[in-house]
Formats: structure tokens, C-alpha cells, sequence
């Protein structure tokens, strides 16, 4: 059984509907919400399989299927992929706790091209599982495949443990930037977006 996650134990009764709310209404008014997209579309081939994970209401999903992408978006959060499911048809959304990820018992064997991890993921995971879930997302990835992971840090996950955990994972950090749209890395930066590769071998 899967310990619960900091979304789970950290945020109040109500978040998950308060989050999918938040989301609706942000797409309602044009706010731009596929950045993350864009930089997964300009690192992976045409047509690549993305494997979403943590994809909270879909909006990364969704963008990259729009960009012609074959997704399969997971979280943890049935409330959450509900409303994926229901906003954003096209790419599969399935439940399941990333630090026991095992898509091909729900059908889903064949590694992806490249996975994200978006929206403070690994901030949310439950403690102690940063390590198993970086694992297990790599182990959907195929050889020379990207894992793209990207949260605040002041939320108490430092980037060397980021890069510690991604190593003991069998996965080689190669870039860090401080947004999604790639403004250069500081020290002092409050958000990373790191890519990391599963060497080839």
C-alpha cells in the first residue's frame, strides 16, 4: 500500500475540486497553461509517446496531444483524472501512485519516448518517495528517453537531492533551467526545470 501524499495529507478537504475549478476557470480566460508542453514537443520526435505523470486535470496532456503526441497521462488523484478525462479527450488518464508504477498492468507497456513531471509533482509526492518515483517513471522510459521534472524549491526538496535520487535511479542529469521557458539557472532561482536522460547504456 502506497504511503499518502503531501497532496493528500498537506492540502485541505476540497482541494482536489478546488484545484480542477481553478484550472477551468484559468483555461476559460486564455491564460496560457501548455508551456510545459512546449518545451517537452521541442526536446522529443514528432509523434513521440509523453508520459504525463503526476498530470493533475490533463492541461500538459492535453496540449501535447495537441502538438500530435500519443499520451498517457497517471496521477494519483481520482477527483483530478475525472476531470481530465471529462475536459481533455484524446489522451489515455489512468489512476495510479507514481512510487508503484507499473502502466503495463493497466495496459500501457510500451515505454514512452519521454516523461514529465510538471506542477510541483515531486513537491507532492508522499515523503521519503522521491527516489521510488523518479525509479519507476524511468522504468516507462525508454533507453536514451528524457525525464523532465520541474517544481518550486522552496518546498523543501533541494535540486542535489533531485539530482541524488535521479542518479540512484539509473537517470544522468543534463540541463537546469529556472522556468519552463528556459531562462538560465541560478542558485537563487525558486523554481527548476531539470532534464534528465536514461543513458542509452
Amino acid at each position: 500500500m502506497a504511503k499518502p501524499t503531501r497532496w493528500v495529507t498537506d492540502t485541505n478537504p476540497g482541494h482536489s475540486q478546488w484545484y480542477v475549478d481553478r484550472f477551468r476557470q484559468l483555461a476559460a480566460e486564455g491564460a496560457d497553461l501548455a508551456g510545459e508542453a512546449r518545451l517537452l514537443d521541442a526536446l522529443v520526435p514528432p509523434g513521440a509517446r509523453v508520459l504525463d505523470a503526476g498530470c493533475g486535470t490533463g492541461r500538459v496532456a492535453a496540449a501535447l496531444a495537441a502538438r500530435g503526441h500519443d499520451v498517457v497521462g497517471v496521477d494519483a488523484d481520482p477527483t483530478l483524472v475525472g476531470a481530465a478525462r471529462a475536459d481533455h479527450p484524446g489522451p489515455r488518464f489512468l489512476v495510479a501512485d507514481l512510487a508503484e508504477l507499473d502502466l503495463a498492468e493497466q495496459g500501457e507497456a510500451e515505454p514512452f519516448d519521454a516523461a514529465v513531471l510538471a506542477g510541483n509533482v515531486m513537491v507532492f509526492v508522499a515523503p521519503g518517495t522521491e527516489r521510488d518515483v523518479l525509479g519507476r517513471v524511468a522504468a516507462h522510459v525508454r533507453p536514451d528517453g528524457l525525464v523532465v521534472v520541474g517544481f518550486a524549491t522552496d518546498r523543501g526538496y533541494p535540486v542535489a537531492d533531485l539530482d541524488a535520487d535521479a542518479i540512484a535511479a539509473g537517470l544522468r542529469p543534463e540541463h537546469r533551467f529556472a522556468t519552463w521557458d528556459l531562462r538560465p539557472w541560478r542558485d537563487d532561482a525558486d523554481f527548476a526545470v531539470t532534464v534528465l536522460r536514461r543513458p542509452a547504456g
